[in-house]
């Protein structure tokens, strides 16, 4: 061989190494950890999640692998659940809680985590800010101020006569503080007098209730939490016992009983989750893709319910509504 044929050869292989070696590093079928807590593998959201990574071209089974961990609504949980995952190197962890994107944030700097239902990330200390989150966090945020004023003036639509209104909240839920102090500034332009109960366990609803009843609130506003969610029915059941008219943020709780759910799409927010994930599998760090609030909102309400408590619910509002439960 020619000395000149020989150097233009290995100057060609010597070109196609930093290929091969790049190659050599992507690790096929990718690995997604996903950490529901107050939902589950087969709920729609899920689905929704997994069509979005369709959409975006890849194949369970071919191009990655789904590794789901669920809570079933119980926070202690999820530090075990957490550690597995980070312990199993998966490519990216996708979360469905505040609770659960903390412990996992805290457990590590390097995989990837996108938020899929966070309420306040900035609050929490999740992300620096929505434009540009940094570190290895980002996601999409259920966080929407104008929700509280809103939830109670649809309570008020229902019941003109309404004036007192119970509270229920986590106090270990690290956004439920604020949320709590946010219905406080808003409630009096409504002529609403609020009381508060607090359950941190399904153990704790009974002594909720008890003091819902003993402030003699004419219905109960719901802040939203994996636990109250995954135990929604034994919940329902202590509020239909009252009878009490319950909001909430999440069409599943008037589809198991409730009266009424405003809040965001759960289901587009699953799917714009894989957008998330598919733009970090591709290379993009999560430090530069900014947060997204929610664009699309949800009005559900249980018709069959309102009869049973004796509301009727104004035409003008049914006309509104996304979704009726019959």
């Amino acid at each position: 061989m020619k000395r000149r044929e020989f150097i233009t050869l290995l100057g060609g292989a010597a070109a196609t190494w930093p290929l091969a070696a790049r190659a050599q590093q992507v690790r096929l079928p990718y690995r997604i950890g996903v950490l529901l807590v107050g939902l589950s593998p087969e709920s729609n959201e899920a689905k929704q999640f997994r069509l979005g990574l369709r959409d975006a071209g890849y194949f369970e089974g071919r191009d990655l692998v789904i590794e789901w961990r669920s809570a079933h609504g119980n926070y202690d949980q999820v530090p075990a659940l957490v550690a597995d995952l980070v312990q199993s190197k998966v490519d990216v962890i996708v979360q469905d809680s505040t609770v659960g994107t903390e412990l996992t944030k805290r457990a590590t700097s390097t995989i990837p985590i996108v938020m899929a239902l966070v309420l306040d990330p900035i609050g929490s200390g999740l992300v620096q800010s929505l434009a540009h989150p940094g570190g290895n966090v980002t996601g999409l945020s259920m966080m929407a101020t104008e929700i509280y004023p809103k939830r109670l003036q649809l309570l008020k639509d229902i019941n003109p006569k309404l004036t007192r209104v119970a509270v229920l909240s986590n106090p270990d839920h690290p956004f439920h503080v604020k949320a709590v102090e946010e219905l406080k500034s808003v409630a009096p332009s409504g002529s609403i007098e609020l009381s508060f109960a607090a359950a941190r366990t399904p153990e704790q609803f009974d002594s909720a209730f008890s003091d819902v009843t003993q402030a003699r609130a004419q219905a109960l506003y719901v802040v939203e939490d994996p636990i109250f969610f995954a135990h929604r029915t034994a919940l329902l059941k202590l509020a239909s016992a009252v009878p009490l008219p319950t909001i909430h943020e999440l069409l599943r709780w008037p589809e198991a009983g409730a009266l009424i759910s405003y809040g965001p799409d759960l289901n587009d927010l699953f799917r714009r989750a894989a957008f998330y994930v598919d733009r970090i599998l591709k290379g993009t760090k999560p430090a530069d893709l900014p947060v997204e609030q929610p664009t699309k909102f949800e009005l559900v309400i249980n018709l069959k319910t309102a009869k049973t408590l004796g509301l009727e619910i104004p035409p003008t509002l049914i006309a509104l509504t996304d979704k009726v439960v019959e």
